[in-house]
């Protein structure tokens, strides 16, 4: 089985590109950039990744990007994990970035945006990996920040293919942001929200979610499974959902193994991810063998998993057909040799 995940063809769909920011990276760029770190070496950052809840993750992960300042940070940044992914049999990604965690720092949007991009753009023609770009908000500031930023990206519209909706949950609800998704989604992009696992009020996010935001797609959403209404409308609307099991084990001590095998039982459209793999310390292949492991998931359901991320990528037909053609020679040649 394990042979038979690193090999597939796969698709990403829930990466927070601050979330990939290896240590080494972090050491690099503190040394080029004058940033000073609170440990000595990349060994002393990761014995210090101790999450127990989203807030405690928030705190960490935040602090280690003071090391991103400039344009060629951002691309460095991008360009490593486009590299690492495409080495798991990485196809195509839809890549989250979080730029009101860099405006606040003094670091201009262009700056952000222009390095990632770059090195999108080097990655595909270079490595063969296509990716997507989604702006997410911070639902722990403003809406009026979200709106200034929504409107920064505008100039660079072409370059993103939605909005999303991250960071701290509690007494931040989707309907705060309802009028920056509205305009997100007057402006052409595609709308997708976090719904993270065991949070304040998860259900009536998720609700708030389908009828007041009328998402795209729900990012984590594990919870919806306490709910039939909810699975119901999540799946006659064909929404996908983009569960990160290593993280759910951070908060739940659990890959969500059960949870994940329930939606396919109901025909949900589940999908696997990484969320922030540097940190987790488990990019798109290791999330997928640790689930297999734990869930004792065969070649059938596996392949559906990877499969529905094809299938609910914001990837025109044609494209989404490509790639799902290639999953399928893919998994007939492996079954035959």
């Amino acid at each position: 089985m394990q042979a038979f995940i690193e090999q597939m063809p796969k698709a990403e769909l829930h990466v927070h590109l601050e979330g990939t920011l290896e240590p080494e990276l972090s050491f690099a760029l503190a040394k080029k950039n004058n940033v000073p770190l609170d440990y000595q070496t990349p060994e002393e950052l990761i014995a210090a990744y101790n999450f127990y809840d989203l807030p405690s993750f928030l705190t960490i992960y935040y602090a280690a990007m003071k090391v991103l300042c400039e344009e060629e940070d951002f691309y460095q940044l991008t360009w490593d994990y486009l590299s690492k992914a495409r080495s798991q049999e990485t196809l195509y990604c839809e890549l989250f970035f979080d730029p009101q965690a860099h405006t606040s720092r003094g670091i201009a949007f262009d700056t952000v945006i222009r390095g990632i991009h770059r090195a999108q753009i080097d990655a595909e023609e270079k490595l063969g990996i296509k990716s997507q770009l989604i702006m997410c908000f911070l639902r722990d500031m403003s809406a009026e920040s979200a709106m200034e930023h929504l409107l920064m990206a505008e100039p660079y519209r072409h370059w993103l293919i939605g909005v999303g909706l991250d960071s701290d949950e509690k007494h931040n609800p989707p309907v705060k942001f309802a009028e920056v998704f509205r305009k997100a989604r007057d402006m052409g992009l595609k709308l997708t929200m976090h719904c993270d696992v065991n949070q304040l009020n998860t259900l009536v996010h998720i609700s708030q979610c389908l009828d007041d935001i009328q998402v795209d797609r729900i990012d984590h959403g594990i919870n919806s499974l306490e709910s039939d209404t909810l699975c119901e409308a999540i799946k006659a609307r064909g929404l996908g959902l983009t569960i990160c099991p290593v993280s759910n084990r951070f908060v739940v001590q659990s890959l969500t193994s059960n949870e994940i095998r329930q939606m396919l039982e109901k025909g949900m459209l589940a999908t696997i991810n990484s969320d922030d793999p540097a940190y987790f310390r488990a990019y798109l292949n290791e999330n997928l063998i640790e689930l297999q492991r734990e869930g004792n998931f065969n070649t059938e359901e596996i392949t559906t998993l990877v499969g529905n991320a094809f299938r609910v990528s914001w990837l025109p037909e044609p494209e989404k057909q490509v790639y799902l053609d290639k999953l399928t020679q893919y998994v007939t040649h492996f079954q035959t040799h």
